[in-house]
């Protein structure tokens, strides 16, 4: 699906869904040669469920640029797409890390887009009403990090999921009903703020409530570095620091390779271009098998004498 947005739009709804936690890739125009309907600095937003905001190119372009997107989005990498025709990338130098896509359609003309994942904010839930749940907070919003700060009766399952690191720092205030709640939403990591001795005793009622003991082992507690003897808003710090420590080891999904929706890819027999195995991309019956196209103009090209088309081996 296609959205078309202006400049400014596409920022917006970037915006949006970075707020929102929803991987996404920027594509962006940076070269073109007429008469390529994208234009210097247009950009699309593609999520890696393949749908894109705004506009970068035609028909042609377009399908490339998505495929392209989703794996830049999976992959966590940027990347620099060449889209033109066959004879100028030959004798041509490419630059080390430039992808060059043959395209055959009659526009003749060319693109270079650069496409550049976005990277997930990690979704932070804090329970408590403490000092340091407070301080914890500030700190991690300057990471930009998505923050939601809840006392203890205002806590849900729902407030949190499976990507979602809670912290329970209620400190005595119902710690109980709260970590039976934080388990609930089986969220990536869940950590408590509590003394070694409270500590046992929490995992005791866990264990006297039926509660798997994987499911306990798997809990952080008590959270946070040792860093000695500190105050209770420098537990903050040390409870930030084993979060981004296991952050950037790569324990929680919240960042670089995300899951992508996958579709079966053909090559379209006129232009040689790949197109995903979608009704909206124009099939036609022919033989008892089903070809897809790029744009109408294809598909008409090809009703019109298909013979012609499947005696050539095409390549894209």
């Amino acid at each position: 699906m296609t959205t078309p947005l202006d400049g400014w739009g596409v920022m917006e709804r970037a915006l949006e869904l970075t707020r929102s936690g929803v991987p996404f890739a920027l594509a962006t125009v940076v070269w073109r040669k007429a008469p390529s309907s994208g234009q210097h600095g247009s950009r699309a937003i593609i999520t890696s469920d393949g749908e894109l905001f705004g506009w970068i190119g035609g028909a042609c372009a377009e399908p490339v640029i998505i495929r392209e997107a989703q794996h830049a989005i999976a992959e966590g990498l940027p990347r620099l797409v060449w889209l033109g025709q066959a004879d100028e990338f030959e004798g041509m130098h490419v630059p080390n890390g430039v992808m060059t896509v043959p395209m055959s359609c009659q526009s003749e003309g060319a693109l270079q887009i650069y496409i550049e994942p976005s990277s997930v904010a990690p979704h932070l839930v804090i329970v408590g009403r403490s000092p340091m749940a407070v301080t914890l907070a500030e700190m991690a919003g300057l990471l930009d990090w998505r923050v939601d700060l809840l006392d203890g009766p205002d806590f849900t399952s729902g407030r949190a999921d499976s990507r979602s690191v809670i912290i329970v720092a209620t400190q005595g205030h119902g710690d109980e009903d709260v970590l039976e709640t934080a388990i609930a939403a089986s969220p990536a990591y869940l950590g408590i703020v509590a003394s070694a001795k409270r500590s046992e005793a929490l995992r005791g009622y866990l264990g006297d409530r039926g509660v798997d003991q994987t499911v306990i082992d798997r809990i952080r507690v008590p959270v946070g570095l040792d860093l000695g003897h500190t105050t209770h808003r420098e537990v903050a710090v040390s409870v930030l620091a084993e979060l981004v420590q296991r952050r950037a080891a790569g324990e929680f999904p919240m960042g670089g390779a995300v899951a992508v929706r996958t579709v079966e890819e053909v090559v379209d027999p006129v232009c040689g271009m790949t197109v995903a195995v979608d009704a909206a991309n124009y099939p036609v019956e022919h033989d008892g098998h089903t070809y897809y196209f790029c744009c109408p103009g294809c598909r008409y090209s090809f009703k019109k004498d298909p013979a012609s088309f499947l005696s050539q081996e095409v390549s894209c």
